[in-house]
């Protein structure tokens, strides 16, 4: 079987510049450029620390129609941070408007806010239960209930 790894994010927005802005100003993204795709919409292509991020106007025409029942698709994407309630106040003193406010669980810290065009983001603080951001321990307990970073199946 070959390998697969996430490649990038790609958001659809009434205003790719204005959502553009929003991961610029609120979260720190780079922009790369703007560019035309091949049917004539403008994609504005940002980096956030090295995850790429696409923006552009939704198709004409979709690729296919939708197959997904009623609340089916993306529920969220989540952004992780080494001290979430810095991250928050930062956030909400810039107008992000939260939905969520921080809740704490064992090892995990996450809240969730909307992006400019109503898309839920979550925050996430994870440590090692000395207070230490650590994502190679999440990544380690991934591996082994078989998530897509292992090779073993996943029994649901």
């Amino acid at each position: 079987m070959p390998d697969y790894l996430f490649d990038h994010v790609h958001l659809t927005s009434p205003d790719p510049l204005r959502t553009a802005e929003f991961y610029e100003k609120m979260l720190g993204a780079r922009r790369i450029g703007i560019r035309e795709l091949t049917d004539g919409r403008s994609l504005v292509d940002l980096v956030l620390n090295g995850s790429p991020i696409k923006v552009s106007h939704p198709r004409a025409q979709p690729l296919a129609p939708s197959t997904s029942q009623p609340g089916c698709g993306l529920e969220h994407f989540g952004l992780r941070t080494d001290n979430i309630e810095v991250a928050v106040d930062e956030l909400k003193a810039k107008g992000v408007e939260f939905v969520q406010e921080i809740s704490v669980r064992p090892k995990v810290k996450v809240s969730f806010f909307l992006d400019a065009d109503g898309v839920l983001i979550e925050l996430v603080e994870r440590s090692t239960g000395h207070g230490k951001h650590d994502r190679s321990e999440y990544m380690d307990r991934m591996s082994r209930v078989g998530t897509p970073f292992s090779s073993q199946p996943l029994n649901l």
